[in-house]
């Protein structure tokens, strides 16, 4: 057979072979209500692709249509080859939709903005931050922990999450510790992104843990370890490890998943942990000036307060029977003071959703837009978006 013959055959043979793992995919919103910016996640296995199939070769597309959506590819185990890949469609209320998953060496052809970032910053002690297009977190590492316990200026003792209020789309977290490291601004003044003037100190901050037992909350310290997933245009992800805890002589264990994903206000917190059969999240309730409310029956809490000249909302998010009490805890140490959400451990995992919306971003600007978009939220997270793949 003549060589081009054969390199002609090849080609047929690849094509086929790629062809033939081409999938239809049919996403059903069953909700009365429009979604989107939730984002759906194919495996390999789903697909019928190889162990050594690539997915970053593939894209995704409406049926019908000649564009591609933002998609993101994740290696999940850690072996450098990715094993899922995300897309977040949008699914009008009680309606479907069909998308197609195929070979497309042209999808990835314009990089998409990595609007969902994380990472450990050495340079300010050792934070850890992360951030999507709409809100930005950080918390704390066993450096900062050790400054504080030997009494040198600048550290910092919690488990507790803060939050840093930005109002751009563009991403923050490495502008904010430039200005910081360089002396150049401050991330505590606002000069058109936002700003953080959020006080965590001993609280829970937002989403942060605690266990009760009799009438304590007992506490854990900062992470001592992290290890970063993934940033992209859909999700960033990350690892925080604890250090083992006691809470009245039990032995706490604690590794936080956590991860955000575009378009949302609230981070993801998968809890692995042992050592209680019940985990409590928090948000703090600083100068107690704002209105508390929780729903265990739709599964959410939350806290609308004043914050210097303008307004903001926390909450937590938790699926539906897994809430078993809420507690506007108060305590003569301000920084104690919370509003709790107690949580069933099943298998030793608990899962919550924590996060924020500022009056001045412009998404929220009263008590009841922030508590309809929380209760929808649990709404959507107990009614996930249904997948057929063929």
């Amino acid at each position: 057979m003549k060589p081009n013959k054969v390199l002609l055959l090849f080609f047929f043979v690849t094509l086929l072979s790629y062809s033939q793992k081409t999938k239809i995919i049919t996403v059903s919103n069953d909700l009365n209500i429009d979604r989107e910016f939730e984002t759906i996640e194919l495996t390999k296995a789903a697909l019928g692709l190889n162990s050594t199939d690539i997915l970053e070769k593939f894209g995704i597309r409406e049926m019908g249509t000649s564009k591609f959506l933002v998609s993101q590819c994740v290696d999940e185990n850690g072996d450098g080859i990715s094993d899922v890949i995300l897309f977040q469609p949008t699914i009008k209320a009680a309606s479907s939709k069909k998308f197609e998953v195929i070979l497309n060496n042209d999808a990835k052809a314009k990089e998409p903005n990595n609007y969902c970032y994380s990472r450990f910053v050495p340079e300010r002690t050792d934070d850890y931050a992360w951030e999507n297009n709409k809100v930005a977190f950080r918390t704390y590492g066993p450096v900062a922990q050790k400054m504080t316990e030997d009494k040198v200026k600048g550290g910092t003792l919690t488990s507790g999450i803060d939050a840093w209020l930005k109002r751009v789309e563009y991403p923050i977290i490495n502008k904010w510790y430039e200005k910081y490291t360089n002396g150049t601004g401050t991330y505590h003044k606002d000069t058109g992104e936002g700003l953080d003037n959020f006080h965590v100190g001993d609280s829970r901050g937002i989403g942060g843990i605690a266990v009760k037992i009799d009438s304590v909350y007992y506490l854990s310290k900062n992470f001592i370890s992290w290890k970063n997933i993934t940033t992209g245009p859909i999700r960033t992800s990350f690892i925080l490890t604890y250090a083992d805890w006691d809470a009245a002589g039990n032995i706490i264990t604690e590794v936080k998943h956590i991860s955000l994903d575009y378009g949302n206000f609230l981070s993801k917190f998968e809890i692995s942990v042992s050592g209680t059969k019940s985990l409590s999240a928090g948000i703090t309730l600083h100068d107690n000036d704002g209105i508390t409310e929780a729903n265990l029956k739709e599964g959410w809490i939350d806290y609308w307060q004043p914050l210097e000249d303008s307004e903001l909302g926390t909450g937590i998010v938790f699926p539906k029977n897994t809430g078993i009490r809420f507690e506007k805890y108060l305590n003569p140490k301000k920084d104690l003071c919370n509003l709790y959400v107690t949580l069933k451990v099943k298998h030793d995992k608990v899962l919550y959703y924590a996060g924020f919306g500022w009056k001045k971003q412009g998404e929220f600007t009263t008590k009841e837009s922030w508590e309809k978009y929380l209760g929808q939220f649990a709404k959507k997270i107990d009614h996930p978006l249904k997948v057929n793949i063929k």
